[in-house]
């Protein structure tokens, strides 16, 4: 299938790949298991056809270019949309089948995920469960709209449709090279960033919704109260963005805790000193939805806290 003249879905796939694993190198091996040089020249192809540079190359990875940035959000809205109507087509061809869209925040897909998935394949073994990893906003904007049942987010605003039942509480750490001066501290105090080169989650600006996420929410919260003046120098919509950031311009970020599944080697975090800020990890729905997989969800919340809490980070 083909969105346009030369634009293939497998180019969008690869691009939004690239684009959260924030490596050319990461994407190639750990998502699509592909050789480089050809993950490569899909890309080239794809800057081509659409006529725009997407990402900037660097020794130490890639960003998104402003229209990288643009074109991601509307690059993954393509392929929900084609996830979804094939699945409905399945789904109507074997209507017997329980059928579940289960979405996720990229890094826990080693905790909340295996949890759910453990808990319904012990409740409803014949259940068809399909899994999307989004980022926060975009998960909520997928329930919402019906194209998702539930998803591991944030409370994100602008979100009265949907319920929000608490699984944890996650601190927020610094995060930074290895070699930066602030990782030779234990704790890092919140004016000890000013002056610093900082990297933060986006703001108003790539949210549909008009509103910021609930993580950007929560970190000018913290700075805030902490009466500390720290503006972006950068912002980046996805966690493995954020890191390739903190590689390529020694910057520091404000991140929850689950983000240390995606660190590389060159890349550490330190707790922050005195009150530390924290954000809710919550199992979110539609309140309309009447779906029985999502009821059997609900019915065993407190196995699936005791089982996502006692994950390894």
């Amino acid at each position: 299938m083909s969105i346009g003249a030369q634009v293939e879905l497998r180019h969008l796939r690869y691009f939004v790949a690239v684009a959260e694993a924030g490596s050319l190198k990461v994407a190639a091996q750990n998502k699509l298991h592909t050789a480089q040089p050809s993950l490569s020249r899909q890309i080239r192809d794809l800057e081509e056809e659409i006529g725009a540079q997407l990402f900037i190359r660097r020794s130490r990875g890639i960003e998104l270019t402003s229209a990288g940035q643009v074109f991601l959000d509307h690059a993954r809205v393509v392929l929900s949309q084609v996830e979804v109507g094939i699945e409905a087509a399945r789904r109507l061809a074997n209507p017997a089948k329980p059928y579940f869209v289960l979405g996720y925040l990229t890094g826990h897909e080693t905790t909340w995920l295996p949890a759910a998935l453990h808990l319904l394949q012990d409740q409803m073994p014949g259940a068809h469960v399909v899994i999307s990893s989004q980022v926060s906003p975009h998960l909520a904007a997928a329930i919402s709209g019906g194209r998702m049942d539930a998803a591991f987010l944030r409370r994100e605003e602008g979100s009265s449709d949907l319920d929000f039942r608490l699984l944890i509480r996650e601190p927020l750490e610094v995060f930074m090279r290895r070699d930066h001066r602030l990782a030779g501290l234990k704790e890092i105090e919140p004016r000890e960033l000013v002056g610093e080169v900082f990297i933060s989650v986006s703001g108003k600006a790539l949210s549909g919704r008009g509103v910021a996420p609930a993580l950007r929410v929560v970190i000018n919260d913290y700075l805030k109260r902490s009466k500390v003046d720290l503006k972006p120098s950068h912002e980046v919509d996805n966690l493995a963005g954020v890191m390739s950031l903190i590689s390529s311009t020694r910057g520091v970020a404000l991140l929850p805790v689950y983000a240390k599944q995606l660190l590389s080697g060159e890349i550490t975090s330190r707790p922050v000193k005195g009150r530390v800020p924290t954000i809710d990890l919550c199992l979110g729905y539609k309140k309309e939805n009447e779906s029985p997989i999502l009821k059997v969800l609900l019915s065993r919340l407190g196995e699936l806290i005791a089982l996502g809490s006692s994950a390894p980070v």
